[in-house]
């Protein structure tokens, strides 16, 4: 037992008290944070290049829109001379400058998500119209899985 002064507190001497971290503590929770990184990693990185595609798809089915707009008001769709610039600007040739819808039909020409434009072909080669299509992650044509070429619908 401790015995008590006069005024009622312990007398022993204090224990220094221990402050901080054992090196094992550190180590748990360094590998804790390790494991809940690798989770993390594996999980966000394939959903990175699906989103990837999906803003392309999106962009291309913009575009289309726009395409869309065009041969309304013009008739016929953009060259592949003139490509998407016309739809940012009247194409300079064109005897149907007069029938060019004001402004544009789009502000800016988007890039696709890996950083490069977006393919225009006029006629296409899948069929009557046109070919709007990304070269996908590849930067080539053809390709597989995230590296596919996408094209509109």
């Amino acid at each position: 037992m401790t015995e008590l002064s006069e005024n009622g507190m312990d007398d022993s001497p204090e224990k220094p008290k221990k402050n901080g971290f054992t090196l094992v503590e550190l180590m748990v929770v360094i590998f804790i944070l390790g494991l809940l990184t690798t989770i993390v990693v594996i999980n966000v990185l394939p959903s990175q290049d699906r989103a990837m595609v999906e803003k392309a798809r999106a962009d291309i089915a913009t575009l289309g829109q726009a395409l869309e707009l065009y041969r309304l008001d013009n008739l016929s769709y953009p060259s592949s001379s003139d490509g998407l610039q016309a739809l940012i600007a009247a194409p300079g040739g064109s005897a149907s400058t007069s029938r060019y819808r004001q402004g544009g039909y789009i502000k800016k020409l988007p890039q696709d998500p890996w950083g490069r434009p977006y393919q225009y072909d006029n006629p296409g080669r899948r069929g009557p119209g046109y070919d709007l299509y990304s070269l996908g992650a590849d930067s080539a044509p053809g390709g597989e899985d995230d590296a596919a070429d996408i094209y509109a619908e």
